[in-house]
């Protein structure tokens, strides 16, 4: 199903519809979070946290490929997405956000064994983890603005939110080690 070109990434609101029945729609939209009325992406990665719990237990070395992989898919899903709706990176599209949140929490890890504690712990490292990346993800520091307003298509979606996630998980594994070493 295609739609009209559209430039802007708020103008057009799909219907719930037709993003919860076409599988594209619905993986970029993260199975809906992404057509929250208020703050999609915050919505999203709040979304994103029963995959993070799933997948934390993996070994680092299943882990990081996986997370590349999710990575490529975005790419890939995010681009069709974005081009059946129309707009490029609709604030809906929210599987950018899904990764963003993966690569952020990297340094929680248990592999890595730099943040101790009980559940209570872990859960406000995975908090700081998601405040970190949405603030990253909202205020944009050099080079995410330049790439978010640059670089088109899947890749454009997904590369801006990688690099917010990356700042992120550094300061995360800065912070954690501070704290726990």
């Amino acid at each position: 199903m295609s739609e009209p070109n559209r430039k802007s990434k708020r103008a057009y609101q799909p219907p719930p519809r037709l993003i919860m029945t076409t599988w594209e729609h619905l993986l970029a939209f993260w199975f809906g979070s992404g057509l929250s009325p208020v703050a999609p992406g915050t919505a999203g990665t709040l979304a994103a946290l029963p995959l993070w719990f799933l997948l934390r237990p993996l070994p680092l070395a299943v882990y990081l490929p996986l997370v590349v992989l999710l990575f490529g898919f975005g790419c890939w899903v995010c681009g069709v997405s974005a081009k059946r709706l129309g707009v490029h990176d609709h604030g809906g599209i929210v599987f950018d956000e899904v990764v963003g949140l993966l690569v952020s929490c990297v340094p929680l890890l248990p592999a890595l064994g730099l943040a101790h504690g009980g559940w209570q712990r872990q859960l406000a490292w995975t908090i700081a983890a998601f405040m970190l990346f949405r603030l990253f993800d909202i205020w944009k520091p050099w080079p995410i603005r330049v790439l978010d307003r640059r670089v088109e298509g899947g890749f454009g979606i997904m590369v801006d939110d990688l690099i917010a996630a990356l700042y992120a998980a550094v300061l995360l594994a800065a912070v954690v080690f501070m704290t726990n070493g």
